[in-house]
């Protein structure tokens, strides 16, 4: 089997998530307690028994997942599976921190400075009400570009998330993205529906984070990373410190190519993916992407055990 690690983006995030981990796991709670110390706050005590609607926030729903991720990879580790076990590694938007991290590319203490810095500049680079996101089922990725093409008239409307054959999510102005729903139906998506996020994210109006992003990374050190990273921006793999940097950068106003980066991974021979951390999203849009591939939700100790013994 050629097994690749995948790890979630936003959306993922519950109250509790990673608590049974740290409990079972010293080298999960480590994990937590590297975060909250790089952080100089108690994140582990909001995500553990805080309030659903502060985690949610940007700036703290990022560096929570991928903390829950890290623990989670630290599990296996404990169970004898390294991540260079696997094949790749990948990440939705921000999950592609937790790809890095995992790989050996950023410390753990960078990761969670950086998302925290990332989360605030994403919510701070619109005004909330300005942006809007929504998501197209049922149209390909070809048709999804069309429709927000046309519905941007003069305004900005991206295809931002190509999530999977039948989900496309596009971002930008709030009343070109609502004219985007309008279209698609028109179009025969099955559905076309708003998103509940606090801001545009993926698209032309995030250039203000993406400019924060690129001064923050300048800063940090960057390693070869141990497993080649699937990256959101090229769906092509990478390893050079100097690259994984300036794509990062253009991840926050890129699209996020999730789906070509499942298939271009299942079409190098993986046929087992891994979704480390929190939620089981990811595998549903594996199934759609590559359906002869197995997937695999690793978030709790007995996925850890049910994972190292098979």
């Amino acid at each position: 089997m050629s097994r690749a690690f995948v790890f979630p983006g936003q959306g993922a995030q519950v109250i509790g998530m990673g608590k049974a981990l740290a409990d079972a796991y010293p080298a999960a709670r480590a994990v937590f307690e590297e975060v909250d110390a790089a952080l100089g706050e108690s994140l582990s005590a909001l995500i553990w028994e805080g309030e659903a609607e502060v985690l949610t926030l940007t700036q703290n729903a990022q560096p929570a997942l991928m903390a829950t991720s890290i623990a989670a990879m630290r599990a296996l580790e404990a169970e004898g599976i390294p991540v260079t076990s696997a094949a790749y590694v990948a990440g939705h938007s921000l999950g592609e921190y937790s790809a890095l991290c995992a790989a050996g590319s950023l410390s753990l203490a960078d990761t969670a400075r950086l998302l925290r810095l990332r989360g605030k500049a994403m919510q701070e680079a619109v005004p909330v009400g300005v942006g809007a996101m929504a998501a197209l089922l049922g149209l390909d990725f070809e048709t999804a570009a069309e429709v927000a093409k046309e519905a941007a008239q003069g305004e900005v409307c991206q295809a931002a998330n190509d999530n999977d054959p039948a989900q496309v999510v596009v971002s930008g102005h709030k009343a070109a993205v609502e004219r985007a729903v309008e279209i698609a139906k028109a179009k025969g998506a099955k559905r076309a529906v708003m998103l509940p996020v606090s801001a545009p994210f993926h698209c032309a109006l995030m250039e203000p984070a993406a400019r924060a992003m690129a001064e923050a990374l300048d800063d940090v050190h960057i390693e070869a990373p141990k497993v080649l990273v699937v990256a959101n921006v090229t769906a092509q793999p990478e390893d050079d410190p100097a690259t994984i940097r300036s794509l990062l950068v253009e991840q926050v106003t890129g699209s996020v190519r999730w789906r070509e980066s499942v298939l271009w991974m299942a079409g190098k021979g993986v046929n087992e993916f891994w979704e480390i951390g929190a939620g089981k999203a990811l595998s549903g849009m594996i199934r759609r992407i590559a359906s002869e591939a197995a997937t695999r939700a690793v978030g709790t100790p007995d996925d850890v055990k049910a994972a190292a013994g098979s």
